[in-house]
């Protein structure tokens, strides 16, 4: 009689545990990726949360290559990301879980080229930022500006803001040798806002403290600063969307229901409010 009761003991005692367990893991979603999406990110998070307070969301950065990663190692629930997936990574995806992430377009973004608040050039073509970033312009009197040499400051290479920039703005050529590179955004705009000589790119949102110049496809093109309007009808040379990546096997219950809020009309709002850019109608939930 003793032992059936101290084996009784034990099985409630497993049993209990394992619905500690299963309730620790339910309604958890971990997010994982883009520095520029972890500031919408987290405001998305938390405003998610004080309305559904059974789910917990945990959200860090480290830049859209390391989301992927983790994404295919299956050590974050949800990548965010500031380029679109390669053929590569989707290939190494299929092999994680047989099958290409899903992707949610969730934001539009007006990629900004941020200078000094003491800068006096206010606008450049395309074609001039890329030779500043490339190296090939280092004096700002080059392109209107003073006589003085352009300090460049740029994203680490696991970024997909930094390959987005690589990509469509220097036409796939490296970035100048002497270009400091940051650990994100934020401390790129930290720079800039600190170095009058100083240049920078990144989300719209990050804007404080420096100036995002009017940008100019062409010589004869007019400069476009990069609201909302202008990136919606497309007139602003340099916008993108925001992504997000997500295993399709766990694309259901809490995860599911956090996608389509996030593009639904209120998590659409929170996107304004940080300072990005709602997605159109036809991609809203």
């Amino acid at each position: 009689m003793k032992n059936m009761t101290s084996n009784l003991l034990r099985c409630a005692s497993l049993a209990a545990a394992l619905v500690l367990a299963a309730s620790a893991q339910a309604g958890s979603i971990t997010v994982k990726g883009s520095d520029t999406l972890v500031v919408l990110a987290q405001k998305w998070a938390e405003t998610y949360m004080s309305k559904h307070p059974d789910t917990k969301i945990q959200v860090t950065g480290g830049g859209t290559g390391t989301g992927l990663a983790a994404l295919q190692n299956k050590s974050t629930d949800l990548c965010n990301a500031s380029r679109k997936i390669k053929p590569t990574e989707q290939a190494t995806s299929i092999k994680a879980f047989g099958k290409r992430p899903t992707e949610y377009k969730v934001c539009l973004d007006g990629l900004s080229v941020y200078v000094s608040a003491d800068n006096p050039v206010k606008e450049l073509t395309v074609a001039q930022i890329a030779d500043i970033f490339n190296g090939k312009t280092t004096n700002w009197k080059q392109v209107g500006g003073p006589d003085a040499r352009i300090t460049v400051y740029s994203r680490e290479n696991s970024s997909g803001t930094y390959e987005f920039f690589k990509e469509h703005v220097l036409s796939g050529k490296d970035f100048a040798a002497s270009a400091q590179t940051m650990p994100g955004t934020a401390a790129v705009l930290q720079a800039v806002a600190k170095d009058k000589h100083g240049i920078g790119y990144g989300g719209a949102a990050y804007g404080a403290g420096a100036k995002s110049l009017k940008i100019k496809k062409d010589d004869a093109s007019p400069g476009v600063e990069p609201t909302e309007e202008n990136v919606i009808k497309g007139t602003y040379p340099i916008w993108r969307y925001l992504y997000i990546y997500v295993n399709p096997a766990l694309d259901k219950g809490d995860i599911a229901n956090y996608l389509n809020w996030l593009r639904g009309d209120e998590g659409q709002k929170v996107v304004k409010d940080v300072g990005y850019f709602p997605l159109p109608k036809e991609f809203r939930k």
